[in-house]
């Protein structure tokens, strides 16, 4: 009898994502730049750029304290991270989700970031992203994260293999918080290559969704990110960002390289508004 030899797996985002870019990578690749040796990304969210590149030297910024511990946990402790969340798929039920959602939300003044990788947190966080509805992030105006439980039969918390293959990808990363202009501090020469995805400028009333958390990303953040984007193009630095395709951004990046690609809107309250649209990829090479 044959014995059958393991594929190994690839690193790929371990948590859902509003705007995630898995299905997408495959329309990017012809404009990746060819040659770069340090990788930034300030609005890592999922990190399916970052995890298909795979790139030896990388910066990950985000603002949500939340995600970048995740992030540092699966690089520094994973198997401690994975024990936990073991523990939350035994114990998973309704009572089980609000239970965890409220240990969650432990008041920020207790500046629990400060006090180093979290591993119980970093477990929460998956379990939440994994069970809650439509795999979405959100925080209210206090910081709380209150999205209410999914109608998942039998959720994929977990997948050990893919969360150790992260693992070993993460560890030619250098994890941050902040905002995405820290990436100034960073960027300098056409070595870098920064890959921003930012919160989408909303093309209709009911896609009004501008932020993950309690910091909202309106008109003046994205005419900031702009500002952003022409300063490292001066440098010479190698700048891909993705937005909606609407006249608004066009007209913001009207200097720059615009693209069009083909998505898949899967995260609407009207199912029947799901479906297919265009989004802009911008180069500034």
């Amino acid at each position: 009898m044959m014995t059958q030899v393991k594929t190994p797996v690839s690193p790929r985002p371990f948590i859902k994502w509003a705007g995630g870019k898995t299905q997408l990578i495959s329309q990017y690749a012809d404009y990746f730049p060819d040659r770069y040796l340090n990788y930034y990304e300030p609005f890592v969210g999922g990190g399916a750029i970052f995890f298909h590149l795979q790139p030896t030297s990388a910066v990950l910024f985000d603002i949500n304290l939340e995600l970048v511990n995740v992030y540092r946990c699966v690089r520094d402790r994973l198997e401690e991270l994975v024990d936990r969340l073991e523990e939350h798929h035994e114990q998973h039920s309704s009572e089980h989700y609000y239970a965890v959602r409220a240990a969650m939300q432990i008041s920020k003044s207790e500046d629990w970031f400060a006090q180093g990788s979290n591993v119980d947190r970093a477990a929460r966080f998956i379990y939440l992203n994994k069970t809650c509805f439509n795999g979405l992030y959100r925080e209210n105006s206090k910081g709380h994260f209150n999205v209410p439980l999914g109608s998942y039969k039998n959720p994929a918390i977990y997948d050990p293999e893919i969360l150790r293959a992260d693992s070993i990808a993460l560890q030619s990363a250098e994890i941050q918080p902040g905002s995405f202009d820290q990436v100034l501090q960073y960027a300098h020469t056409s070595d870098d290559f920064v890959y921003f995805d930012p919160p989408y400028y909303p093309i209709s009333p009911t896609s009004n969704f501008t932020a993950y958390n309690r910091y909202a990303f309106g008109e003046e953040k994205q005419i900031q990110l702009r500002d952003v984007v022409k300063e490292l193009s001066d440098r010479g630095v190698k700048v891909m960002l993705s937005n909606s395709d609407c006249e608004f951004v066009r007209d913001l990046y009207q200097d720059f390289n615009i693209h069009t690609i083909h998505a898949t809107r899967n995260i609407n309250c009207n199912a029947e508004k799901r479906g297919k649209i265009t989004e802009v990829l911008v180069t500034t090479y």
